[in-house]
Protein backbone atom coordinates (compact mmCIF):
# COMPACT_ATOMS: atom_id res chain seq x y z
CA UNK A 1 0.00 0.00 0.00
CA UNK A 2 2.94 2.44 0.79
CA UNK A 3 4.07 2.36 -2.96
CA UNK A 4 0.33 3.39 -4.54
CA UNK A 5 -0.40 5.96 -1.53
CA UNK A 6 2.75 7.59 -2.32
CA UNK A 7 1.85 7.76 -6.07
CA UNK A 8 -1.43 9.64 -5.05
CA UNK A 9 0.73 12.20 -2.79
CA UNK A 10 2.76 12.71 -6.09
CA UNK A 11 -0.09 13.17 -8.19
CA UNK A 12 -1.83 15.41 -5.86
CA UNK A 13 1.14 17.60 -5.82
CA UNK A 14 2.00 17.65 -9.30
CA UNK A 15 -1.96 18.77 -9.95
CA UNK A 16 -1.45 21.52 -7.07
CA UNK A 17 1.26 22.59 -8.85
CA UNK A 18 -0.18 22.94 -11.92
CA UNK A 19 -3.06 24.81 -10.83
CA UNK A 20 -0.70 27.19 -9.48
CA UNK A 21 0.78 27.72 -12.41
CA UNK A 22 -2.82 28.35 -14.37
CA UNK A 23 -3.02 30.81 -11.38
CA UNK A 24 -0.07 32.59 -12.24
CA UNK A 25 -1.15 32.44 -16.15
CA UNK A 26 -4.20 33.61 -15.09
CA UNK A 27 -2.34 36.79 -12.76
CA UNK A 28 -0.07 37.33 -16.23
CA UNK A 29 -3.01 37.99 -18.21
CA UNK A 30 -4.45 39.89 -15.62
CA UNK A 31 -1.32 42.29 -15.49
CA UNK A 32 -1.53 42.72 -19.25
CA UNK A 33 -4.93 43.50 -19.27
CA UNK A 34 -4.41 46.19 -16.59
CA UNK A 35 -1.50 47.55 -18.15
CA UNK A 36 -3.92 48.11 -21.74
CA UNK A 37 -6.54 49.66 -19.70
CA UNK A 38 -4.24 51.67 -18.38
CA UNK A 39 -3.01 52.98 -21.21
CA UNK A 40 -6.80 53.74 -22.74
CA UNK A 41 -8.04 55.31 -18.83
CA UNK A 42 -4.64 57.38 -19.09
CA UNK A 43 -5.84 58.58 -22.53
CA UNK A 44 -9.10 59.21 -21.90
CA UNK A 45 -8.13 61.21 -18.46
CA UNK A 46 -5.54 63.23 -20.45
CA UNK A 47 -8.11 64.25 -23.05
CA UNK A 48 -10.89 65.32 -20.12
CA UNK A 49 -7.83 67.24 -18.53
CA UNK A 50 -7.46 69.10 -21.90
CA UNK A 51 -10.63 69.95 -22.21
CA UNK A 52 -11.09 71.19 -18.88
CA UNK A 53 -7.77 73.01 -19.75
CA UNK A 54 -9.31 74.76 -22.73
CA UNK A 55 -12.20 75.49 -20.90
CA UNK A 56 -10.87 77.56 -18.77
CA UNK A 57 -9.04 79.65 -21.06
CA UNK A 58 -12.05 79.72 -22.51
CA UNK A 59 -13.87 80.74 -19.64
CA UNK A 60 -10.98 83.25 -18.61
CA UNK A 61 -11.70 85.28 -21.93
CA UNK A 62 -15.20 85.39 -21.46
CA UNK A 63 -14.45 86.82 -18.18
CA UNK A 64 -12.02 89.77 -19.50
CA UNK A 65 -15.03 90.32 -22.17
CA UNK A 66 -17.41 90.78 -19.55
CA UNK A 67 -15.68 92.78 -17.31
CA UNK A 68 -14.80 94.97 -20.08
CA UNK A 69 -18.47 94.93 -20.97
CA UNK A 70 -19.40 95.96 -17.37
CA UNK A 71 -16.90 98.88 -17.23
CA UNK A 72 -18.02 100.06 -20.02
CA UNK A 73 -21.90 99.45 -19.08
CA UNK A 74 -21.21 101.36 -16.01
CA UNK A 75 -19.17 104.28 -17.73
CA UNK A 76 -22.30 104.77 -19.62
CA UNK A 77 -24.62 104.48 -16.45
CA UNK A 78 -22.26 107.28 -15.12
CA UNK A 79 -22.83 108.96 -18.19
CA UNK A 80 -26.38 108.93 -18.60
CA UNK A 81 -26.79 109.79 -14.83
CA UNK A 82 -25.40 112.99 -15.55
CA UNK A 83 -27.28 113.60 -18.59
CA UNK A 84 -30.44 112.50 -16.73
CA UNK A 85 -29.51 115.38 -13.96
CA UNK A 86 -29.12 118.08 -17.23
CA UNK A 87 -31.96 116.92 -19.05
CA UNK A 88 -30.26 115.84 -22.00
CA UNK A 89 -31.77 112.87 -21.48
CA UNK A 90 -35.35 111.44 -20.60
CA UNK A 91 -36.24 108.95 -17.83
CA UNK A 92 -37.19 106.12 -19.96
CA UNK A 93 -34.12 106.24 -21.34
CA UNK A 94 -32.15 106.40 -18.07
CA UNK A 95 -33.70 102.70 -17.06
CA UNK A 96 -32.80 101.62 -20.35
CA UNK A 97 -29.79 102.25 -19.67
CA UNK A 98 -30.12 101.23 -15.84
CA UNK A 99 -31.77 97.47 -17.44
CA UNK A 100 -28.71 97.11 -19.85
CA UNK A 101 -26.16 97.69 -17.06
CA UNK A 102 -27.75 95.18 -14.83
CA UNK A 103 -27.21 92.49 -17.80
CA UNK A 104 -23.71 93.12 -18.13
CA UNK A 105 -23.25 93.25 -14.16
CA UNK A 106 -25.33 89.77 -14.48
CA UNK A 107 -22.96 88.68 -16.92
CA UNK A 108 -19.60 88.90 -15.42
CA UNK A 109 -20.99 87.61 -12.17
CA UNK A 110 -22.14 84.73 -14.70
CA UNK A 111 -18.59 84.63 -16.03
CA UNK A 112 -17.12 84.66 -12.91
CA UNK A 113 -18.81 81.10 -11.80
CA UNK A 114 -18.54 79.84 -14.56
CA UNK A 115 -14.61 80.29 -15.10
CA UNK A 116 -14.60 79.24 -11.06
CA UNK A 117 -16.71 75.73 -12.46
CA UNK A 118 -14.20 75.39 -15.17
CA UNK A 119 -10.92 75.77 -12.83
CA UNK A 120 -13.04 72.97 -10.61
CA UNK A 121 -13.31 70.48 -13.22
CA UNK A 122 -9.44 71.53 -14.10
CA UNK A 123 -8.78 70.71 -10.72
CA UNK A 124 -11.24 67.36 -10.98
CA UNK A 125 -9.87 66.16 -14.17
CA UNK A 126 -5.89 66.45 -12.99
CA UNK A 127 -6.92 64.56 -9.74
CA UNK A 128 -8.97 61.64 -11.86
CA UNK A 129 -5.78 61.68 -14.03
CA UNK A 130 -3.25 60.93 -10.46
CA UNK A 131 -5.95 58.63 -8.98
CA UNK A 132 -6.13 56.53 -12.36
CA UNK A 133 -1.85 56.06 -12.11
CA UNK A 134 -2.77 55.27 -8.39
CA UNK A 135 -5.17 52.95 -8.51
CA UNK A 136 -3.19 51.00 -11.67
CA UNK A 137 -0.24 51.24 -9.54
CA UNK A 138 -2.35 49.62 -6.45
CA UNK A 139 -3.95 47.00 -8.73
CA UNK A 140 -0.64 46.06 -10.67
CA UNK A 141 1.18 45.31 -6.99
CA UNK A 142 -1.46 43.48 -5.80
CA UNK A 143 -1.97 41.22 -9.07
CA UNK A 144 1.71 41.23 -9.12
CA UNK A 145 2.38 40.22 -5.59
CA UNK A 146 -0.61 37.52 -6.15
CA UNK A 147 1.50 36.15 -8.88
CA UNK A 148 4.58 36.01 -7.26
CA UNK A 149 2.94 34.24 -4.22
CA UNK A 150 1.43 31.68 -6.93
CA UNK A 151 4.95 31.60 -8.28
CA UNK A 152 6.41 30.74 -5.21
CA UNK A 153 3.86 28.21 -4.22
CA UNK A 154 4.16 26.31 -7.37
CA UNK A 155 7.98 25.96 -6.74
CA UNK A 156 7.23 24.71 -3.50
CA UNK A 157 4.80 22.28 -5.14
CA UNK A 158 7.03 21.52 -7.97
CA UNK A 159 10.19 20.52 -5.18
CA UNK A 160 7.60 18.58 -3.20
CA UNK A 161 6.88 16.49 -5.82
CA UNK A 162 10.33 16.05 -7.01
CA UNK A 163 10.82 15.19 -3.89
CA UNK A 164 8.17 12.68 -3.50
CA UNK A 165 9.72 11.26 -6.77
CA UNK A 166 12.59 10.31 -5.73
CA UNK A 167 10.77 8.53 -2.47
CA UNK A 168 8.45 6.80 -4.67
CA UNK A 169 11.65 5.96 -6.98
CA UNK A 170 13.24 4.59 -3.51
CA UNK A 171 10.31 2.94 -2.59
CA UNK A 172 10.10 1.19 -5.64
CA UNK A 173 13.99 -0.18 -5.69
CA UNK A 174 13.24 -1.28 -1.97
CA UNK A 175 10.61 -2.65 -2.90
CA UNK A 176 13.04 -4.59 -6.10
CA UNK A 177 15.11 -5.49 -2.91
CA UNK A 178 12.36 -7.88 -1.50
CA UNK A 179 13.89 -10.46 -4.05
CA UNK A 180 17.79 -10.54 -4.47
CA UNK A 181 19.47 -12.10 -7.29
CA UNK A 182 21.73 -14.85 -7.41
CA UNK A 183 24.48 -14.37 -9.95
CA UNK A 184 24.02 -17.65 -11.66
CA UNK A 185 21.45 -20.24 -11.42
CA UNK A 186 21.48 -23.08 -8.27
CA UNK A 187 20.38 -24.20 -5.28
CA UNK A 188 20.49 -22.72 -1.47
CA UNK A 189 22.80 -24.82 0.71
CA UNK A 190 22.79 -23.06 3.76
CA UNK A 191 20.91 -20.32 5.14
CA UNK A 192 23.28 -17.85 6.90
CA UNK A 193 21.03 -14.97 7.71
CA UNK A 194 17.67 -16.20 8.97
CA UNK A 195 14.58 -14.75 10.46
CA UNK A 196 11.65 -12.65 8.95
CA UNK A 197 11.97 -8.84 8.74
CA UNK A 198 15.81 -9.36 8.96
CA UNK A 199 17.93 -6.18 7.77
CA UNK A 200 20.55 -7.08 5.64
CA UNK A 201 23.55 -4.94 5.36
CA UNK A 202 25.24 -4.15 1.51
CA UNK A 203 27.81 -7.11 1.35
CA UNK A 204 26.63 -9.42 3.87
CA UNK A 205 26.51 -13.13 3.12
CA UNK A 206 22.81 -14.54 2.72
CA UNK A 207 23.11 -17.44 1.84
CA UNK A 208 25.78 -20.39 0.12
CA UNK A 209 24.44 -21.76 -3.25
CA UNK A 210 25.17 -24.49 -5.14
CA UNK A 211 25.36 -23.95 -8.74
CA UNK A 212 22.71 -25.86 -11.15
CA UNK A 213 25.10 -26.23 -14.21
CA UNK A 214 28.40 -26.44 -12.50
CA UNK A 215 31.20 -28.50 -14.06
CA UNK A 216 32.49 -30.68 -11.43
CA UNK A 217 36.10 -30.86 -10.43
CA UNK A 218 38.04 -32.79 -7.29
CA UNK A 219 40.03 -30.51 -5.37
CA UNK A 220 43.03 -32.78 -3.71
CA UNK A 221 45.85 -31.72 -1.49
CA UNK A 222 49.37 -32.57 -1.93
CA UNK A 223 51.96 -32.35 0.70
CA UNK A 224 55.07 -29.52 -0.71
CA UNK A 225 57.50 -32.80 -0.94
CA UNK A 226 55.26 -33.65 -3.36
CA UNK A 227 54.28 -31.03 -5.48
CA UNK A 228 57.15 -31.23 -7.73
CA UNK A 229 55.63 -34.55 -9.22
CA UNK A 230 52.33 -33.11 -9.82
CA UNK A 231 51.71 -30.66 -13.52
CA UNK A 232 49.15 -29.63 -15.21
CA UNK A 233 47.72 -32.59 -17.62
CA UNK A 234 49.06 -35.43 -15.25
CA UNK A 235 46.41 -38.29 -14.96
CA UNK A 236 44.87 -38.95 -11.74
CA UNK A 237 41.99 -42.14 -10.77
CA UNK A 238 39.70 -41.61 -8.07
CA UNK A 239 37.58 -43.36 -5.56
CA UNK A 240 34.18 -41.81 -5.19
CA UNK A 241 32.68 -42.57 -1.60
CA UNK A 242 29.70 -44.26 -2.73
CA UNK A 243 30.70 -46.28 -5.54
CA UNK A 244 32.36 -49.30 -4.36
CA UNK A 245 35.86 -50.20 -6.21
CA UNK A 246 38.58 -52.81 -6.17
CA UNK A 247 41.70 -51.39 -6.85
CA UNK A 248 45.00 -53.13 -8.05
CA UNK A 249 47.91 -51.01 -7.43
CA UNK A 250 50.14 -50.75 -10.18
CA UNK A 251 47.70 -52.59 -12.72
CA UNK A 252 44.93 -49.40 -13.25
CA UNK A 253 43.61 -51.41 -16.37
CA UNK A 254 42.23 -53.87 -14.89
CA UNK A 255 40.83 -51.88 -11.73
CA UNK A 256 37.13 -51.41 -11.32
CA UNK A 257 34.98 -48.98 -9.96
CA UNK A 258 37.62 -45.92 -10.25
CA UNK A 259 36.93 -43.05 -12.63
CA UNK A 260 39.73 -41.14 -14.53
CA UNK A 261 40.80 -37.37 -13.85
CA UNK A 262 43.21 -34.49 -15.39
CA UNK A 263 44.57 -31.86 -13.61
CA UNK A 264 43.53 -29.03 -14.51
CA UNK A 265 45.35 -26.23 -11.89
CA UNK A 266 47.58 -25.94 -8.98
CA UNK A 267 47.60 -23.48 -6.24
CA UNK A 268 50.69 -20.89 -6.42
CA UNK A 269 50.62 -20.55 -2.52
CA UNK A 270 49.98 -23.50 0.02
CA UNK A 271 47.03 -23.14 2.32
CA UNK A 272 46.11 -23.40 5.86
CA UNK A 273 47.03 -26.81 6.29
CA UNK A 274 50.32 -26.42 4.59
CA UNK A 275 49.11 -28.27 1.97
CA UNK A 276 48.66 -27.77 -1.56
CA UNK A 277 45.47 -27.47 -3.44
CA UNK A 278 45.27 -29.70 -7.05
CA UNK A 279 42.42 -29.04 -9.17
CA UNK A 280 41.22 -32.23 -10.96
CA UNK A 281 37.89 -32.14 -13.91
CA UNK A 282 36.85 -35.15 -15.95
CA UNK A 283 38.84 -37.12 -18.14
CA UNK A 284 37.09 -36.75 -21.08
CA UNK A 285 38.92 -39.92 -22.67
CA UNK A 286 37.65 -41.96 -19.18
CA UNK A 287 33.95 -43.00 -18.64
CA UNK A 288 31.87 -40.41 -17.03
CA UNK A 289 31.94 -39.65 -14.00
CA UNK A 290 28.56 -40.82 -11.72
CA UNK A 291 25.02 -38.82 -12.43
CA UNK A 292 24.34 -38.83 -9.03
CA UNK A 293 27.63 -37.12 -8.19
CA UNK A 294 27.23 -33.87 -5.62
CA UNK A 295 28.96 -31.46 -4.53
CA UNK A 296 30.92 -31.92 -1.09
CA UNK A 297 31.02 -35.61 -1.70
CA UNK A 298 34.24 -37.26 -0.72
CA UNK A 299 37.32 -38.75 -2.84
CA UNK A 300 40.12 -40.78 -3.04
CA UNK A 301 42.74 -39.79 -5.20
CA UNK A 302 45.50 -41.60 -6.85
CA UNK A 303 48.23 -40.50 -8.93
CA UNK A 304 49.25 -43.09 -11.71
CA UNK A 305 52.92 -44.12 -12.45
CA UNK A 306 54.45 -44.31 -15.59
CA UNK A 307 53.95 -47.80 -17.63
CA UNK A 308 57.84 -49.45 -17.24
CA UNK A 309 58.57 -52.68 -17.29
CA UNK A 310 58.65 -55.72 -15.32
CA UNK A 311 62.73 -56.03 -15.03
CA UNK A 312 62.76 -51.98 -14.55
CA UNK A 313 60.14 -51.81 -11.50
CA UNK A 314 62.41 -55.14 -9.53
CA UNK A 315 65.92 -52.96 -10.69
CA UNK A 316 64.34 -49.85 -9.19
CA UNK A 317 63.04 -51.54 -5.88
CA UNK A 318 66.55 -53.24 -5.56
CA UNK A 319 68.51 -50.19 -5.73
CA UNK A 320 65.77 -48.01 -3.69
CA UNK A 321 65.35 -45.70 -6.65
CA UNK A 322 62.26 -43.39 -6.97
CA UNK A 323 59.40 -43.88 -8.75
CA UNK A 324 59.09 -42.48 -12.42
CA UNK A 325 56.04 -40.90 -10.85
CA UNK A 326 55.12 -40.62 -6.58
CA UNK A 327 52.46 -42.23 -5.41
CA UNK A 328 50.83 -42.36 -1.95
CA UNK A 329 50.28 -46.17 -0.89
CA UNK A 330 48.72 -45.99 2.14
CA UNK A 331 44.55 -44.46 2.24
CA UNK A 332 45.21 -42.26 4.99
CA UNK A 333 48.31 -40.65 3.02
CA UNK A 334 45.78 -40.33 0.40
CA UNK A 335 44.75 -36.68 -0.96
CA UNK A 336 41.12 -36.12 0.65
CA UNK A 337 39.13 -33.41 -1.63
CA UNK A 338 35.78 -32.28 -2.01
CA UNK A 339 33.53 -31.06 -5.04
Amino acid sequence: MLLPRTQQQVEAKSLTARSYGDKVSALQDQIAALRRNNVLKLEQARNKLTIAELKVESDSIELVQAKVNFDIGKYQMERSEELLKEGLISLTSMEVRRLKFQEVQAKLISSQNKLLSSKNEFITARIDLDAIDNEFKDKLAKAESDMYTAMSSQFDAEASVTKLENQYSNYQQRTLYRHILAPQNGFIAKAIQVGIGETIKEGAEIVNIVPADAELAVEMYVQPVDLPLIKVGNKVRFIFDGWPAIVFSGWPQISNGTFGGVVVAIDQFAGPNNQYRVLVTQDPEEDQWPDLLRIGSGADGIALLNDVPVWYEIWRQLNGFPADYYTQEQKDQSSEKKK
